[in-house]
């Protein structure tokens, strides 16, 4: 940790993690892990990650489900002012370079405890962002009892390792809105499980079901001329075994694109099975971030702590709260 004139420490990182404070400091510098992996790239359209052109594994392709990314979430005058309420109130020093301001009860996640602490809701700027959340199907009663905004900027290196996100408390579903500059949320999963590729170079043609009333994508992948179902629900199912190439889970690192003001929200295998980070040079330039989790089973209707899952829900729906 990294500190200044005074002797009081000047960031937040502890342990393994660094930022270019500690760094330039003089304390101990981390070796930069060689990131050995194949890289693809997340396309909305279509729910694919696609091998990157400058990659090995360029032209395949497989499903990458559980990713919803909504363009221009808010407004440039909306995200002036969520801007500005945030800056005025005290941003605390994370690690890795971040800044944060925590609006949620004192948890314990290794230990399984948490206390209200002074927890006092939401910040009221965020209610025009719930209700605008619980807008999008796949956000449909999305009542989060948790709001992190974290700063990024380029001078303190910031960046977050990969990782998952409790699910002791939060339940299945992350929502971000990533505010001042676009970045790349990198995936990835430890998994020694082989996972199919599929060679790439597609055609998407919508087709309707006059049975079922519903539309589907049938997507062509000309390296092998193998049809491919793309669904509403951005899963993928082949019609044929050839034409397949076998990767570990391990190798593969999958870069999801954050338009400034937009909205992403993960769940099923990309909350479950894939871990998400942010690289340092993938910080730009100045960049907030505001996360918001919902709560798990254990804590809703019929989990076993529901009376306190329910305390909490009522704070922080009265939208008053100021950061933690």
């Amino acid at each position: 940790m990294a500190a200044d004139d005074t002797g009081r420490p000047s960031c937040g990182c502890k342990g393994i993690r660094s930022c270019l404070l500690c760094e330039r400091s003089g304390l101990e510098l981390l070796a930069q892990f060689q990131r050995g992996k194949y890289h693809f790239t997340y396309h909305p359209t279509s729910g694919l990650a696609i091998g990157d052109d400058s990659s090995s594994l360029s032209g395949w392709a497989f499903p990458f489900p559980g990713v919803s990314l909504s363009d221009n979430f808010v407004n440039e005058e909306e995200e002036t002012k969520l801007v500005n309420l945030m800056d005025g109130d005290e941003w605390k020093p994370s690690q890795s370079g971040r800044k944060k301001q925590d609006y949620g009860p004192r948890v314990n996640f290794k230990k399984h405890k948490l206390k209200m602490g002074n927890f006092s809701g939401l910040p009221c700027f965020s209610h025009l962002l719930v209700n605008r959340m619980m807008q999008l199907p796949v956000l449909k009663n999305f009542l989060p009892v948790e709001q992190c905004n974290l700063d990024y900027r380029p001078e303190r290196g910031s960046s977050i390792d990969s990782h998952f996100d409790d699910w002791w408390l939060w339940g299945e579903r992350l929502v971000s809105v990533n505010l001042l500059s676009e970045t790349i949320l990198s995936m990835s999963c430890d998994s020694e499980d082989i996972i199919q590729l599929h060679h790439n170079e597609m055609e998407c043609t919508p087709l309707y079901d006059p049975v079922t009333g519903n539309s589907e994508s049938i997507l062509n992948f000309h390296g092998d001329n193998i049809p491919v179902h793309c669904t509403a629900n951005c899963s993928v199912k082949r019609t044929s075994d050839t034409g397949q190439k076998p990767v570990p889970y391990k190798d593969i690192e999958v870069a999801i694109h954050l338009p400034r003001r937009s909205l992403i929200a993960l769940y099923g295998d990309a909350r479950y099975k894939w871990k998400h980070g942010i690289y340092r040079e993938d910080i730009k330039s100045r960049r907030i971030c505001s996360t918001f989790r919902e709560l798990s089973e254990e804590f809703s209707h019929g989990g076993n702590q529901e009376a306190l899952g329910k305390e909490l829900l009522d704070i922080s729906m009265r939208f008053q709260g100021i950061p933690v």
